[in-house]
């Protein structure tokens, strides 16, 4: 034991790769399961891009390229955040990384030392709090459950703050609620923060295509704009071009900062893909038309999926206002026994016995922070989501 790092001691494992890899053996064993526990776009790349990464490859653009990417990308990421965003920066504001989560790291690894805080809302993306302790910090919850639609209310996170905090860690929309923030909303949050002027934000807005009912994405940054000069605003192309695997994630922050992370991935990844970044060059400049298809097959699938398990199962769930997760609570059904004879004495059990009894794999809440709930992933076929809404309801009307 003595060999590994006391760092790697203080990281728990993802428990959405475990849930993930779970149903993946069960099927390779020849059980029936449909993984609903892993956030991944089921559409295939648009062709422009999968073209474009094509025409990079035969023109011999598969060299080394700028640490921090291509010219034309952070060009491209540049033009993105004036578009879409209303953030008045250029390519030297931009850098691009190996996905999302490594600019997450990045950033975190470059600014904080032992003793610092970062406050982070819970529910939570399994990774921040593991990537705040891997950086020798503490990750300080802040509760957003339920009673406030799972987002941050300014009183909580008021109380959460102190000197020794450094970042404040927004997702919106969500993983693992799909809680959405109004420009209302992030303007109140703001409010607080202009009064603790040593906080940072990193706000990760991976999902931000993904926005329902007519509802407009807000950005931190764009609706208090005397935030931007402490502001991380991280994106990418995973979600909203179905990119998962090529990993390209990109961010507008201080260049200071920017310049600290280049320095770090110098040491680590160096640059990404060239021929990823090729293909997101034309993801962000070529046809989003499609992403309105997508947002309303998304809405429907979310739609399918609540009213499902909000039909006389013992389940309680909120309508996610983005993103292509629910979140539902199982408490009531704690404490019981499955038609199997599992105890379900916690969330975790309730999904492991729901996985083990009808091949459906879900995250339990615990994971993301708040125990008696699970995460259920809607970005499936509507085939699938409805046998794995079928299943659910059978497993929960078997509980006693």
């Amino acid at each position: 034991m003595g060999f590994l790092s006391e760092a790697l001691g203080r990281v728990a494992p993802s428990a959405t790769v475990g849930i993930t890899q779970k149903a993946r053996e069960m099927a390779r064993a020849g059980r029936d399961v449909i993984a609903l526990s892993a956030g991944e776009p089921d559409f295939d790349t648009p062709l422009h891009v999968r073209q474009a990464a094509i025409e990079a490859m035969n023109a011999g653009k598969t060299r080394y390229t700028n640490v921090d990417g291509i010219p034309e990308l952070k060009e491209a990421v540049a033009a993105k955040f004036r578009r879409d965003n209303g953030l008045e920066v250029t390519a030297a504001d931009c850098f691009v990384s190996s996905g999302g989560k490594q600019i997450i790291f990045n950033a975190l690894m470059a600014t904080l030392n032992p003793g610092d805080e970062v406050v982070v809302p819970v529910p939570y993306w399994v990774s921040y709090p593991e990537i705040v302790r891997l950086c020798g910090a503490e990750p300080v919850f802040a509760v957003a459950d339920a009673s406030t639609g799972f987002k941050l209310t300014p009183e909580v996170l008021e109380r959460a703050i102190t000197p020794a905090t450094k970042w404040l860690i927004l997702n919106t929309p969500s993983n693992p609620s799909g809680a959405a923030y109004t420009a209302d909303e992030l303007k109140n949050l703001a409010a607080v923060l202009l009064r603790h002027e040593h906080v940072h934000i990193l706000t990760d807005d991976i999902y931000e295509v993904l926005v329902y009912d007519g509802g407009t994405f807000a950005t931190i940054a764009q609706v208090e704009p005397a935030l931007q000069a402490r502001t991380l605003t991280m994106n990418g192309v995973s979600k909203s071009h179905a990119m998962t695997g090529w990993r390209i994630g990109y961010c507008t922050g201080p260049r200071q900062l920017l310049g600290a992370m280049t320095k770090l991935q110098s040491q680590s990844t160096t640059n990404p893909s060239s021929i990823s970044q090729w293909a997101a060059v034309a993801a962000l400049e070529g046809p989003q038309d499609f992403l309105a298809e997508w947002r309303e097959v998304f809405q429907n699938r979310r739609d399918l999926v609540v009213a499902g398990l909000t039909a006389d199962t013992g389940l309680d769930c909120l309508t996610p206002e983005g993103a292509f997760y629910v979140f539902p609570s199982c408490q009531r059904l704690l404490g019981k026994t499955s038609a199997g004879g599992t105890r379900l004495a916690t969330d975790e059990e309730f999904v492991l016995a729901l996985l083990e009894e009808t091949g459906v794999a879900l995250v339990h809440g615990m994971a993301f922070g708040l125990p008696g709930h699970f995460r259920l992933s809607y970005a499936a076929s509507n085939a699938e989501l409805e046998e794995a809404v079928r299943r659910i309801q059978a497993f929960c009307g078997g509980i006693s």
